[in-house]
């Protein structure tokens, strides 16, 4: 054990020699990090500018535009009234004094009381605010959904029996009704996500896994410089030669993703729900670079193919993760690719922790994930190297 922390540590102290990695590992990521905070903090306060066209001066009219104006939307939905559809368009076409808007067509309320014909209320969209327009429509549909059932409930009545006169006064019952079955999400807490809480282990991880190159370049370096050749001929199994060098580079990349998330934490208010959660999914990354870096050296018979190699690893698991953009975000084929990634579990993860999930739910699944990509590369090292000693 003592040979493997005296291998350890000379590695470390070599690496730590090197000004670059402690520029990429440690100085940069902190940088990008706090300059990405900077630019989405305006973004974090989500707001929506919706205007209203009311065509129907009726109450079934009024109604949506009260649902608009509730408390439960007062801090998010600011609300703005137009006379016509025609200056409501150019409102939302500039996108400055509304980003979306609704028209409600006339008779619409009559439509309710079952002595019209029903229109469709429409929803102007701008292409650049497509949060705001999903809110809109979002609320839109869920009252119009009430309405139909108001309707259909005056329509039964009606065919039931009841006097075709009396329907105004069963519109009004039916609309201070409300349909017995809704969908509420349970079971998960739904802290906004802070966009730092995304981007520090984001770029933490994306500078990290620089280590990878780091750690080939510096096996063929002393390769070449015959320090490998010294090792070996001391009474230094190659077991404790793997494991000195292993035990490195996973000291290293757990020290410098530890170091951004802290300074994340402490300098830019990042938040986690679950530190020990937070160390699971560094320790997890950490072994995934050090099966990469394996994975690396055995593939690469140079220097300048190591770092080639390792240049196409990092780059390739940086973009199909989404360490540059929110996954979540992005095309249902950039999600499905990032399943195939470590830092795209280990992403998950920490989304799931920046939103208030703590333990197994938000970690299990990721770090079982992560575990298996770690055996499979250790899989394919091994048996490149057993081909390249009997080749």
């Amino acid at each position: 054990m003592r040979t493997v922390l005296a291998i350890a540590a000379k590695d470390l102290r070599q690496r730590l020699r090197d000004r670059s990695a402690w520029v990429i590992v440690f100085v940069a990521p902190l940088l990008i990090s706090g300059l990405m905070a900077l630019s989405f903090a305006d973004s974090a306060d989500f707001s929506a500018k919706v205007g209203v066209v009311d065509l129907d001066r009726g109450p079934a009219a009024a109604g949506l535009a009260q649902v608009m104006k509730s408390p439960e939307l007062a801090r998010t939905v600011q609300v703005v009234a137009y006379e016509s559809e025609a200056a409501a368009r150019r409102a939302v076409d500039d996108g400055k004094a509304a980003q979306v808007v609704i028209v409600v067509p006339e008779g619409f309320t009559a439509a309710v009381g079952g002595s019209g014909r029903p229109q469709p209320v429409a929803v102007l969209e701008n292409a650049d605010y497509p949060l705001q327009a999903q809110l809109a429509r979002a609320v839109t549909e869920s009252y119009v959904a009430q309405v139909n059932a108001a309707r259909l409930s005056v329509g039964t009545a009606v065919a039931a029996g009841a006097p075709a006169s009396s329907a105004p006064q069963l519109a009004a019952k039916a609309a201070l009704l409300r349909m017995p079955e809704q969908v509420r999400p349970q079971g998960l807490p739904d802290d906004p996500l802070k966009v730092i809480s995304y981007f520090g282990p984001s770029m933490g991880m994306f500078f990290v896994l620089f280590s990878i190159g780091f750690g080939a370049r510096g096996y063929f370096a002393e390769q070449r410089q015959g320090t490998l050749d010294r090792i070996a001929a001391a009474p230094v199994g190659r077991g404790a030669l793997l494991l000195g060098k292993s035990l490195s580079t996973f000291v290293y990349s757990l020290a410098g993703l530890g170091t951004v998330l802290i300074a994340s934490w402490a300098a830019f208010g990042a938040r986690w729900a679950d530190p020990v959660a937070v160390a699971a999914l560094c320790v997890g990354m950490s072994v995934a670079v050090v099966c990469l870096t394996a994975l690396v050296i055995v593939v690469a018979r140079t220097e300048r193919q190591a770092e080639g190699l390792s240049s196409i690893v990092v780059f390739a698991l940086v973009l199909l993760g989404g360490n540059f953009v929110f996954a979540a975000a992005g095309p249902p084929i950039l999600r499905r690719l990032a399943l195939y990634t470590p830092n795209g579990w280990a992403l998950r993860g920490f989304t799931d922790l920046g939103t208030g999930v703590r333990g197994l739910p938000a970690v299990g699944v990721p770090l079982l994930a992560i575990a298996a990509f770690s055996a499979c590369v250790a899989a394919v090292t091994v048996l490149l190297l057993r081909l390249r000693r009997t080749g």
